[in-house]
């Protein structure tokens, strides 16, 4: 048996370190799964002790476990392409020179500011959107936005003709028989974000305003899951073999792969990449976050992952030394597995 041993002991010291209330997580090794639960689920206005099976706001996993796999459906089903003009699908879109790759890997260069943005209605930010611009970033850097996700869901909306959320759940939650994952969550199920004045304790409502505000069309974030559910989505992309008619071995294999249209820059089709060397070959380890405290570590040469959800926006998202910590177990996870 495989053990992780100090990335557990991170994990542990995070919690024990008050860097975060609670943490779920699991850590996939071919065929063994080691799982555990860590900590509060809730510290204000009361404290409530996490427990087995709580529903998390996965944020900007919303991405790639839903947004980003069924732009690749669509480009093997014909529907899309990836190095097609964005203005193909959306006419109102604001610069000819972006495709979907640009918007897939965060080199769009997308940038500007719309006033009062959090307070706008649906029909407003989604009218705001197409007034942004492309600035000197394009094609020359990885910048990171919602705002390419957001598009992206806005282009599946028009080929399918439903809105990005709904597509998610017909083509991927239900197929994959994601059964706890959801975009409309019981809050009594969930573990809460963050304790804001204006809207109190946030729970089983999404955190972030945008993906508040536009609902079934935000394709950055939304998304609600659990740990059960999310080792089954991982062990997925490791063995895609399980169910092919979501995506096929070979697509899902482009995804441990630079998809930059400027090769000088690495990121994936959603994925960040981490570089792994193993017996003298370099592979690529998928990695993605999300805002209110999650994350997922992908390696497919190793066939392991790790599935880390956490809260550590509550009881406020103030909370920058987390990345540190977090970092720490990252590479924990990489130097075990390299035993």
């Amino acid at each position: 048996m495989v053990t992780y041993k100090n990335t557990e002991k991170q994990i542990a010291k995070m919690v024990k370190a008050g860097i975060v209330p609670g943490v779920s997580y699991a850590i996939i090794d071919h065929e063994q799964i080691i799982q555990h639960v860590l900590g509060q689920a809730e510290l204000v206005p009361k404290q409530q002790k996490l427990r087995a099976g709580m529903v998390y706001d996965i944020a900007s996993l919303t991405k790639v476990v839903g947004t980003e796999i069924v732009i690749a459906q669509l480009v093997n089903e014909g529907l899309l392409s990836y190095d097609e003009p964005v203005c193909t699908y959306l006419p109102n879109f604001f610069d000819s020179r972006v495709t979907l790759r640009h918007l897939l890997t965060h080199t769009s260069g997308i940038t500007g500011y719309i006033p009062h943005r959090n307070e706008l209605s649906e029909a407003a930010l989604l009218k705001a959107l197409f007034t942004l611009k492309i600035g000197s970033g394009f094609n020359q850097e990885v910048v990171y936005s919602d705002l390419n996700y957001i598009f992206l869901g806005l282009i599946v909306e028009k080929i399918c003709h439903r809105p990005i959320q709904n597509a998610i759940t017909e083509r991927i939650i239900k197929p994959l028989g994601l059964s706890q994952t959801t975009f409309q969550t019981d809050p009594l199920d969930c573990v809460p974000t963050e304790w804001t004045a204006q809207m109190g304790l946030i729970r089983g409502v999404v955190h972030d305003p945008k993906a508040r505000i536009l609902g079934a069309h935000c394709g950055s974030a939304g998304l609600f899951s659990t740990l059960t559910d999310l080792t089954k989505f991982v062990g997925w992309l490791l063995e895609p073999k399980r169910n092919p008619d979501v995506l096929s071995s070979q697509t899902i294999a482009q995804l441990f792969e630079n998809q930059t249209a400027n090769s000088q820059l690495v990121r994936s089709f959603g994925w960040g990449l981490i570089a792994e060397e193993d017996e003298s070959q370099k592979h690529w380890v998928l990695k993605h976050s999300g805002f209110t405290g999650t994350m997922l570590l992908v390696d497919r040469a190793r066939k392991r992952g790790l599935v880390f959800l956490s809260n550590r926006v509550h009881p406020t998202s103030d909370n920058q030394i987390y990345f540190k910590y977090r970092q720490l177990v990252i590479e924990a996870f990489l130097k075990e597995g390299q035993k």
